[in-house]
Parts: C-alpha cells; sequence; structure tokens
C-alpha cells in the first residue's frame, strides 16, 4: 500500500524551487493505558479547577498566559498569539549545506520523509544526488504552523528525509555533566576491554533484530487477563553483586563464573602477567527499549 502524505510544500535554493510531499517515517508503537476508577472499573474524567476560586472551569473561560516570574503571569488573546507567529509559507529554505560527518546527532528532534510532488522528480533527484556525490547536508528554516521550524535535509536511499533539529540554546550544555578526568589503565585491562567489545561487534547495526520486550509482556498480559485469566508474578532475580572490573570483564567474556568472582573491596584486580589468552565466546541475544531497563532494573 502506498504511503499517505501528510503535508506538502517546496523546497526552495537559489532560485531552484523542489514541490515535495511529506510522509510519517516513524510512530511510536508503545502501550498505553487509561485511568480508571477501581471501585467500578469506568475511564475517570479530568476536570480544570481553578484554585483560587475553587470551582470548574469551562475552555472558553481559559486564556493563555506566561511566567515571567514566579506566579506572575502576561496574558495573551488568540489574535495577539496569532499576530506573533511567522508567516506559514510550507517552504523549506536552504540556507546552508554543510558536511555530513560535521553533524552531531544531540540536535535531531523527529524524521520526516520527504517525496517529490508532481513535475519534481528531476529536481529532486539531482539535489539527492549531488548531495550524496558531495558528501553533504543542507540546514534550513522550514515555516510551518506559524513557526520557523529550523531543519537538516539528508539524502538517504536514493532520496530524501527531513530532520527537525533542536536549536542550541534548546540543547543543554554536556560539560555541565560531572564526568572522570584522565585514568590511568593496564594494558591488560585495556586489551581485556577491547575483545569484549570485538566480541559483541557485528558488521552494521540492523534494528529489525531488537523488539520492545516490554510491549510484548504487556500485551501478552492484556490477552490472559482479558481470557479471565490471573497473572502469576515471578519474584524479581537479585540484583548482581558489585564486582572489580578486572574481574567483570573476564566474566563478561566466559573466563570465570560470577561465584569465582571477587567483590571489589576485598581484593585487587590480577597482575597483567596472570592474564591468560581470551577465549571469544557466543554473544548474549541483545536487549533493548524498555523491556531492557526493566529487566536490567
Amino acid at each position: 500500500m502506498a504511503a499517505r502524505a501528510s503535508g506538502s510544500g517546496t523546497i526552495s535554493f537559489g532560485l531552484v524551487s523542489i514541490p515535495f510531499k511529506l510522509y510519517t517515517a516513524t510512530s511510536a508503537q508503545s502501550v498505553s493505558f487509561n485511568q480508571l476508577h477501581k471501585k467500578c472499573g469506568s475511564r475517570v474524567k479530568q476536570q480544570l479547577i481553578c484554585p483560587v476560586d475553587n470551582e470548574v472551569i469551562q475552555r472558553t473561560d481559559i486564556v493563555k498566559g506566561y511566567e515571567y516570574q514566579k506566579e506572575k503571569y502576561v496574558q495573551f488573546s488568540d489574535e495577539e498569539l496569532k499576530s506573533l507567529e511567522a508567516e506559514r509559507t510550507d517552504r523549506i529554505d536552504i540556507v546552508e549545506f554543510v558536511p555530513a560527518d560535521s553533524v552531531d546527532f544531540i540536535f535531531i528532534e523527529k524524521t520526516i520523509y520527504i517525496g517529490p510532488d508532481k513535475g519534481g522528480d528531476r529536481a529532486y533527484k539531482l539535489l539527492s544526488d549531488a548531495m550524496t556525490r558531495m558528501d553533504r547536508v543542507a540546514v534550513g528554516r522550514f515555516g510551518v504552523r506559524g513557526k520557523e521550524q529550523l531543519v537538516l535535509i539528508r539524502p538517504y536511499q536514493g532520496g530524501l528525509v527531513v530532520h527537525h533539529v533542536y536549536y542550541a540554546d534548546e540543547v543543554r550544555n554536556f560539560d555541565d555533566v560531572d564526568r572522570p578526568g584522565e585514568i590511568e589503565f593496564r594494558a591488560v585491562e585495556a586489551d581485556l576491554a577491547d575483545k569484549l567489545i570485538e566480541q559483541l561487534s557485528t558488521d552494521r547495526f540492523q534494528p529489525e533484530k531488537y523488539h520492545d520486550e516490554y510491549r510484548d509482556r504487556v500485551l501478552a498480559a492484556v490477552d490472559q487477563k482479558a481470557a479471565g485469566q490471573e497473572l502469576t508474578i515471578a519474584p524479581e532475580a537479585p540484583q548482581a553483586q558489585i564486582i572489580d572490573l578486572f574481574e567483570a570483564l573476564k566474566m563478561s567474556l566466559g573466563k570465570v563464573s560470577p561465584a569465582a568472582a571477587k567483590p571489589a573491596n576485598e581484593a585487587e584486580a590480577k597482575p597483567e602477567a596472570e592474564a591468560k589468552p581470551i577465549t571469544k565466546a557466543a554473544p548474549a541475544s541483545p536487549k533493548t527499549g524498555r523491556g531492557a531497563k526493566r529487566a536490567a532494573g
């Protein structure tokens, strides 16, 4: 079945104008729950209540306000907000082209597919091929929904995708995060870490290998409960003992069993001379998504 376009517009750079259509690239499949009244099982409704007047407020009695100081607001009418909106052009104006490897993934918010609209095939393909050949991505502004969205256009599988990206002041500085300084590692520790990464390495990222195990468990439980069956809750597995880094690396490579590992406060890592050749073990099945987090918790 052909994808249905979610919007349209034009890409503009120089005197070139390329008509395009937008298509949804990603769609979250996470499970969600409704809030029910525990007593009767019916779905509850939310009400808007003014804490000062202690009364339920209708949506027609609501205005938008911006908090400029603690609990101090300036109000805006719909007409005032409308006057502040950017012109809706549905046009992506390319500002510059930059090397693809200069883009940090941290700035990417979401991805949308771009397909050519009527009469745009030749210019669309020319732009995609040229950016692929020169290893460039385009930086542009997208006037949509009354806002000016910063975007990147990237060649992808013979076509184009557009990434909505965050502005610089929307990305927090990683320097604000406490990180370790220079740490000296013995050669044997570095070697074990390299071997562990190599053991778990594959030629390419294959997202089809992964699935949301938490969602699978929830949906299986839904079927079970809908059939009138009771859920059996398994006891939580005991958390793994905190061990020395060197012992953890050896365990991960299958050299020693968990029982043989020494707690960090009881023994130091063995000297490099005692390290033996590494025998690679088959990698364990990877986990990802919320299911993995739940298992790790």
